[in-house]
């Protein structure tokens, strides 16, 4: 692209009267080499009027000083054609200029990001995006539940043609055990008869959806638009999956053909299709497992007459619901205050649905709820309120200390009820309320031909659910283009299984159609620019295929990295990792911010005009400190912010690059990590925390102070907490001093 720049810088909201305007046009003039032009408001009609007949006139990279890059997108779009870089002057200058600003540091500020904008505009290339030679846009669902029926018929009925695998010989899921099932209507009160039925005769009557019963999924190979997935018959083995362990003795009797050998069965495995077959996205909705209660030894677990909410399901719907029965939602002893593992609101409300076939069975039934927690979200709570005032049902808050054969019926004690006292209930039988654990807790369920392996990493963080952000993406999984719903994301009630059913297809749907665009899905919904590799300086140190959040980069037989680009999420975090710094976007690599860093004028003849980096994540710290602004809050102006698409991406040789220019301490803000981590790439902010101890290391055996580089943890929310966490940062180092490197 032979490029033709033109600047522009907004006078408008206040810059004009905070800042020498001329002056910072003399910057971009002079110092940038670039044609600038001022006016009263770029965004309005006249303001965007002034621009086009100049981009009429050929120029093709624009830089804007305005407002912040985060509004008036579409203000500033002049095609796809065309280089628009922003230099955020309000937000982030004049507004958080703080109640006593000096206006000489204030119009440094504005000068260096003016500097940045014009630097960033020069680095940037425009992308071309990635397209398939090919691409499927058939969609995958694994389970045949509730859940994987609504998400073919929904994705059927927008008009793709959908695969639904379901293992066992029927569709319907644990819904074909259900007698009845919760209320869809007012008056909420009342059970309903289940309509899986009618849904399994939708599926099977579309002619946009194939059902493979019978069926596993033996390997998801490729990328979004372009997987190839192999199927098997259900419960064969595969050239894939683990090969069975078997005891010494036992091998022995195999190779001599006296048993047979758990490791054969290849017969049959494809069932259909022995090349596999292509598909653009997938659904996974394999469901739940009851969970394990066996430990819960004072229960009296081993008794015939105590068994699971699961198992009394069927009773019930065989017609063997004893007159009394007692529903116990947690295990009490020792876990006085906690529930069943994967307990939840649906074991709740299955409580209350099972404690009313105990009175519609029986004329003189007794059901008892013992409980800690009892939960019934949004109008679930009509449907509570109903069952209490059912005189037959008895419901209290209680630890339940045993339960005891007694005279032939079952006694359970509890004690720390809502009655104040201990209490004593003699039954039929003893329902244990078993929770709800995800398929992935225990299986890959995916299958996936991935260097990163079969599954989803670290699952074990969140109870083995497969999400990628739960709040921000909640059907994205850490592989792009398999989408979740229904028990495997979380446990919900049918209602919400159809709502999630539906968003999931949706998702799928939308990553097809933006693999076929080539541009990325969520959280950079539209980006054109994927990772480039320059493999010719690769030495096949694998960082970036080990750090990458989603699986995007496998290896070759020479075990040089393999990138997938439609798996990609545009984060950046292989550019972050690798120590060759080969790995680059289009408007985004570490020669562009390298240069960026280093057109941050530094004054060297000056104690009192220290420089500080901030390196802020573009989705978390970034807009925080734009609040900041809105809010008038002030920023100490000796501070300079570059957004990042994820702390992930920052590669710690722009760390050097600012503090061999002379600035005097550097700043990661990105989204808290851990347990409770929000952020959007989901290990962006803790990988680059592990990345800072070892740039620790470095700076001190340079002799320079490990404390000059610092990351904290802010959430959007944290726009008020910002300028102290940076003006605190800030304090550490003038206590330190400048940077000795200064002026070198």
């Amino acid at each position: 692209m032979d490029k033709k720049y033109g600047a522009y810088i907004c006078t408008g909201c206040g810059i004009g009267d905070a800042l020498n305007i001329d002056g910072l046009a003399g910057v971009v003039t002079g110092e940038m080499k670039m044609d600038c032009k001022t006016h009263e408001a770029l965004c309005s009609v006249a303001g965007r009027e002034m621009i086009q007949i100049d981009i009429n006139a050929g120029v093709n990279t624009i830089v804007v000083g305005a407002c912040s890059p985060r509004v008036m997108q579409d203000e500033f779009d002049f095609g796809e054609d065309k280089i628009t870089i922003r230099a955020n002057l309000r937000e982030q200058v004049v507004w958080c200029r703080g109640e006593n600003p000096d206006d000489e540091y204030v119009q440094e500020l504005a000068s260096d990001y003016l500097r940045m904008g014009c630097t960033q505009a020069k680095k940037t290339e425009l992308a071309t995006p990635y397209q398939l030679e090919t691409i499927s846009k058939k969609i995958l669902v694994m389970g045949g539940g509730i859940a994987g029926m609504t998400a073919a018929i929904e994705a059927a009925n927008a008009g793709y043609e959908v695969t639904l695998v379901e293992k066992t010989d029927k569709l319907g899921g644990k819904a074909l055990g259900w007698r009845k099932q919760f209320p869809s209507k007012a008056p909420w009160a009342d059970l309903e008869s289940p309509v899986v039925g009618d849904m399994v005769k939708a599926v099977t009557g579309n002619a946009k959806v194939t059902v493979k019963t019978e069926t596993e999924v033996a390997r998801v190979a490729g990328a979004p638009g372009d997987y190839l997935v192999t199927f098997k018959a259900a419960g064969a083995k595969s050239e894939w999956d683990a090969p069975a362990k078997v005891a010494v003795d036992e091998q022995d009797k195999i190779d001599k053909g006296q048993l047979p050998d758990p490791n054969d069965g290849l017969q049959g495995y494809m069932k259909e299709n022995p090349d596999g077959e292509k598909f653009g996205s997938v659904v996974l909705a394999t469901g739940w497992v009851p969970a394990d209660v066996s430990e819960y030894e004072h229960l009296n677990v081993a008794h015939d007459k105590v068994v699971t909410n699961a198992q009394f399901e069927k009773l019930a719907k065989e017609g063997k619901v004893p007159a009394r029965v007692a529903f116990i939602q947690s295990p009490g002893g020792d876990e006085h205050d906690k529930d069943f593992p994967y307990c939840n609101s649906v074991t709740s409300m299955v409580a209350l649905k099972q404690a009313k076939y105990v009175r519609e069975d029986n004329s003189d039934g007794k059901a008892y709820i013992l409980y800690q927690h009892m939960r019934t979200p949004g109008n679930m709570e009509l449907f509570y309120k109903a069952t209490q005032n059912d005189e037959g049902i008895f419901m209290t808050k209680a630890s339940v200390t045993g339960v005891a054969e007694q005279g032939g019926a079952l006694v359970v004690s509890a004690k720390d009820t809502l009655l104040n006292e201990d209490i004593t209930i003699e039954v039929d039988m003893v329902v244990l309320a078993a929770g709800m654990v995800p398929t992935t807790k225990s299986a890959p369920s995916v299958n996936l031909a991935y260097r990163q392996g079969p599954g989803f990493l670290d699952l074990d963080l969140f109870d083995g659910y497969a999400d990628s952000h739960f709040i921000c993406f909640p059907y994205e999984t850490r592989r792009t283009g398999v989408y979740t719903c229904g028990g495997v994301r979380k446990a919900m009630p049918m209602d919400e299984v159809l709502d999630d059913a539906t968003g999931a297809a949706l998702k799928a749907i939308q990553c097809i159609e933006s693999a076929d665009r080539g541009v990325a899905v969520h959280p950079r919904s539209g980006d054109t620019t994927y990772p480039e590799f320059f493999f010719q300086r690769c030495t096949q140190c694998k960082r970036c295929t080990e750090e990458c959040p989603f699986g995007a980069l496998d290896d070759d037989e020479k075990g040089t990295p393999k990138p997938n680009p439609t798996r990609c999420r545009r984060c950046g975090t292989c550019m972050g990792a690798c120590p060759e710094r080969i790995i680059g976007f289009k408007n985004y690599n570490v020669d562009m911010i390298g240069s960026m860093i280093k057109a941050i004028e530094v004054p060297d003849d000056d104690e009192d005009k220290l420089r500080f980096l901030v390196l802020v994540c573009e989705n978390d710290a970034y807009p925080a400190i734009d609040m900041t602004g809105i809010r008038r809050k002030g920023i100490n102006n000796l501070v300079r912010f570059i957004p990042v698409r994820c702390l992930g991406s920052v590669n710690m040789v722009w760390i050097k690059d600012a503090l061999s220019s002379g600035m005097d301490g550097v700043l990661l803000l990105g989204c808290k990590y851990g347990d409770d981590y929000q952020c959007h790439f989901v290990k962006g902010s803790e990988i680059a925390d592990k990345r800072m101890a070892n740039i620790g290391e470095t700076l001190g055996s340079l002799g320079l102070e490990p404390e000059r580089c610092a990351m904290q943890q802010v959430a959007i929310t944290d726009y008020d907490k910002v300028p102290d966490i940076i003006q605190e940062f800030v304090d550490q180092i003038v206590e330190m001093g400048p940077n000795p490197f200064k002026g070198f």
